[in-house]
């Protein structure tokens, strides 16, 4: 039997940290009523931006971000995962303050298998039948949802396929999980400021009305970036497989907050949806360990 190491252990942590922080954010969202979300998302792009160049000049993790902004003309990739980023952003605020956090947690619980089937579609990746079962039976959830309920889960949909389409062409991308943010924030900064402009002139930005406000949203670029540093350090120290297991934590809270805190109605269609969901990701995550067990 394997002993755990304290790197490995330390690496549990970090994971809990990060997703535990994710799976709380509807709580932090909730704190901008009244603050439109593109208002908010501009904010997080903006403030992301600054504070993640403090802690790469912390870290001298500079070299990897001036190799990549030399070279320009691969910055395409980069700048479509920065325009997938910022569209799962906003709409996840979005989501939060019009209280509908039970469709962002489905989307989250959705995107593993999402990335399942763009890797097949896309990338022409071979996967098992049982994860084809899987892909299926989550595809039937959503469609569940579409004739019962009669409206098109949109902010799940989204959510999940922005996220999975981001992770698709950050494969693409030779930078770390802090470098390749700070480089996709940097290059959305330019939008982000002069929306911010184009807000004050119009008289229409709440950036400067009240100081616990602004404060509150200088705080997202904090906010975003310290996950992301507790991530990086347990995807040091873990094995892919235990990374992907603490991933479910992230929207098990958000469902959590959902109900209990915000009250959001679960109704019966939308309860088998998830239960489906569920299933779904018990079948992929089982074929994606039985897999390694026996390529070990």
């Amino acid at each position: 039997m394997k002993k755990t190491t304290p790197e490995a252990t330390k690496g549990v942590f970090y994971g809990l940290a990060a997703y535990s922080m994710w799976g709380c954010f509807p709580l932090y969202f909730a704190l901008f009523a009244g603050v439109p979300a593109y208002e908010v998302l501009i904010h997080r792009v903006i403030w992301s931006c600054v504070f993640l160049a403090i802690v790469v000049s912390f870290l001298q993790r500079w070299q990897p971000i001036k190799t990549a902004l030399a070279r320009p003309k691969k910055l395409g990739v980069v700048f479509g995962c920065a325009v997938f980023i910022a569209l799962n952003w906003g709409v996840y605020i979005y989501a939060v303050e019009s209280r509908q956090v039970l469709q962002a947690s489905l989307g989250y619980f959705l995107t593993p298998l999402v990335n399942v089937g763009l890797g097949m579609l896309v990338l022409r990746e071979t996967i098992s039948r049982l994860q084809i079962v899987a892909v299926v039976l989550a595809t039937i959830a959503i469609l569940y949802q579409l004739f019962l309920l009669g409206v098109v889960p949109w902010i799940t949909l989204v959510l999940a396929f922005s996220f999975g389409t981001y992770g698709l062409l950050r494969k693409q991308v030779e930078l770390d999980g802090l470098s390749g943010l700070f480089v996709e924030t940097l290059l959305l900064l330019p939008v982000g400021l002069l929306t911010l402009v184009a807000l004050s002139s119009a008289d229409l930005s709440h950036f400067t009305g009240d100081l616990s406000m602004t404060l509150l949203l200088v705080s997202s670029g904090i906010v975003t970036a310290i996950p992301l540093l507790a991530f990086a350090g347990a995807a040091r120290r873990l094995r892919l497989a235990t990374v992907g297991f603490l991933m479910y934590i992230n929207p098990t809270i958000q469902l959590l907050i959902a109900l209990f805190v915000f009250h959001e109605p679960l109704s019966r269609e939308k309860l088998v949806s998830f239960v489906m969901i569920w299933v779904a990701l018990g079948i992929y995550s089982w074929s994606a360990w039985h897999g390694r067990a026996r390529s070990a």
